[in-house]
């Protein structure tokens, strides 16, 4: 049923906010694609040219910066400065303060996470007891689960420089189905890469949606384990059907190989420290949130529910992780009498140094897709469409996927590609009430959508073809295939469970007065305010 505030909204509002979205997102295009510009300039740049294109731009008032996040309108204050042009500039920077804020940590945590665990041998650990369990019959299926596992916590392309010398020692030993590893670990790892917080993506997308961590971590993890089947499938039938012979790579000479086949498992360091980084920020969170959502009377007022709470936060919880995953590396690090220039914490800074410098140029990209966002909504955009999609009874699932997909496809980044489709479709539904599914439909299907075809604009593409040695056609034939395949199979997976399963969240009743404020129609009308000079 369409709230009548939201179709006197559609019939009364400009279509303006489409076209400063139009203009906004084809400036994105152009400066990344055209210009070589980096996604961090090109998204800062596009926030304060869509807020320059909006005019009429609230005052920055005490009150307006603190409901800048919400879907309470905002304060018809007059502008403090009276300069259209500098709010703009000023509203851009408090958002990518806000999503920097929000984030920050957490995707530092994980950069250092991932290079210690791959530092210590922890993550080869794991990979060796997956394929003591399972066998190198099934070797395929350790692969794939590596992957899966070892991008929840570290970022994509740390993960294949990590398996991709395994899956050649393998191929070596059995003499075949290099194509079927190869495409196993790589498809799995794009999948909770893209699925899964804390990576920076989904991270920023939960973020973006006001959705509880825990709740988005076993939502990805439970929506990725089908298309995971998938990437298996997919990667035996490539597998039989093309059968790519292993290529000599740089950095991957035969003698290398024999040395990861042969180095013994008590050379690494044990099991339960190797899989407790990955494994621990998972269980606390995701435990929280679990008696959060089923026994929150009974265990909110208890003492060691208190407890959890603070171990069980996700910065918490990621710290607990990486201060694991310290000690491990600072463990084999001596065991190992490895060279240690000034002592053991000068070398430990200065292995982290790499990750960190990594992690704070993802903090600048998805800080600055945050301000886009955050000056979309300013803009109206997501009042228009959502009157447009009510009107047209169009899907906002099917729409967050399109959009993000066609992000993808375009300029390469699934990150840029997931910060875009969230920081519309925040726009779009504000706190979700208006939806009649839970948000977490609208996380996955912008998750989805920025698997799809991947191919020579994307740097995951070269990371892949360069050190597997397979061709650009190869590539295309499989690689890209397999992705697009995920992407499509996930967003129909998402559409029938929303349909089946909607799990639309009891409303939370609002006690205070600027809060009281229907969250749909304040948002319309806020729009269309916004909008009066157009």
């Amino acid at each position: 049923m369409t709230h009548p505030l939201l179709a006197q909204a559609a019939a009364d509002v400009s279509y303006w906010p489409l076209g400063i979205l139009a203009i906004s997102v084809a400036f994105i295009f152009v400066s990344i694609i055209k210009l070589k510009l980096h996604p961090f300039l090109a998204l800062i740049f596009a926030a304060i040219l869509t807020g320059l294109l909006t005019g009429d731009l609230p005052g920055m008032s005490t009150e307006n910066v603190g409901l800048f996040k919400s879907r309470v309108a905002l304060n018809d204050t007059p502008a403090d400065t009276g300069n259209d042009m500098l709010l703009a500039v000023n509203w851009s920077l408090l958002a990518f303060g806000n999503t920097a804020a929000g984030i920050g940590f957490v995707v530092a945590l994980a950069a250092i996470i991932g290079v210690c665990m791959l530092g210590s041998g922890a993550a080869d650990r794991v990979v060796r007891w997956l394929l003591s369990v399972f066998g190198e019959k099934q070797a395929g299926l350790v692969l794939l689960s590596s992957g899966f596992l070892l991008s929840i916590p570290v970022f994509f392309d740390t993960v294949f420089f990590l398996l991709i010398p395994l899956a050649r020692a393998l191929s070596l030993r059995t003499g075949k189905s290099y194509t079927l590893f190869v495409m196993a670990m790589a498809g799995a790892g794009a999948i909770t890469h893209s699925m899964v917080p804390p990576t920076p993506g989904p991270l920023m997308i939960a973020e973006g949606l006001k959705l509880d961590l825990g709740i988005a971590m076993m939502a990805g993890l439970a929506a990725s384990v089908l298309p995971a089947w998938l990437v298996l499938f997919l990667a035996k039938r490539f597998d039989r059907k093309f059968n790519f012979p292993m290529r000599d790579v740089p950095g991957a000479s035969t003698s290398e190989l024999k040395t990861i086949v042969d180095k013994k498992d008590s050379e690494l360091p044990n099991l339960f420290l190797s899989a407790l980084p990955i494994a621990l920020p998972v269980i606390l969170i995701s435990l929280v949130s679990i008696l959060n959502l089923v026994a929150k009377d009974s265990v909110s007022g208890a003492a060691w529910f208190r407890y959890l709470e603070f171990f069980g936060s996700p910065n918490i919880a990621m710290l607990l992780a990486a201060l694991v995953a310290i000690y491990t590396l600072a463990a084999q690090t001596i065991r190992e009498k490895r060279p240690m220039e000034g002592g053991l914490m000068s070398t430990l800074s200065k292995a982290l140094e790499d990750p960190l410098q990594t992690a704070g140029v993802i903090i600048l990209i998805t800080g600055a897709g945050g301000a886009f966002g955050g000056m979309i909504r300013l803009a109206g955009v997501g009042e228009t469409i959502e009157a447009v999609a009510t009107s047209y009874n169009i899907s906002l699932i099917l729409l967050a996927w399109g959009a993000t997909a066609v992000v993808r496809i375009a300029q390469g980044s699934a990150t840029v590609a997931m910060i875009t489709g969230v920081g519309l479709m925040s726009a779009v539904i504000g706190d979700g009430s208006s939806l009649p599914y839970h948000p977490l439909y609208i996380f996955l299907a912008i998750g989805f959508g920025s698997i799809t075809l991947s191919w020579m604009n994307d740097s995951g593409f070269w990371v892949v073809q360069r050190l597997s040695g397979f061709t650009e056609k190869e590539m295309l034939k499989t690689w890209t295939v397999m992705l697009t395949a995920i992407s499509v199979a996930g967003l129909l997976q998402v559409l029938v469970m929303a349909e089946v399963l909607p799990m639309k969240p009891v409303p939370v009743q609002k006690t205070s007065q600027v809060s009281s404020v229907p969250a749909l129609g304040s948002a319309a009308l806020d729009g269309l305010r916004l909008h009066r000079r157009k």
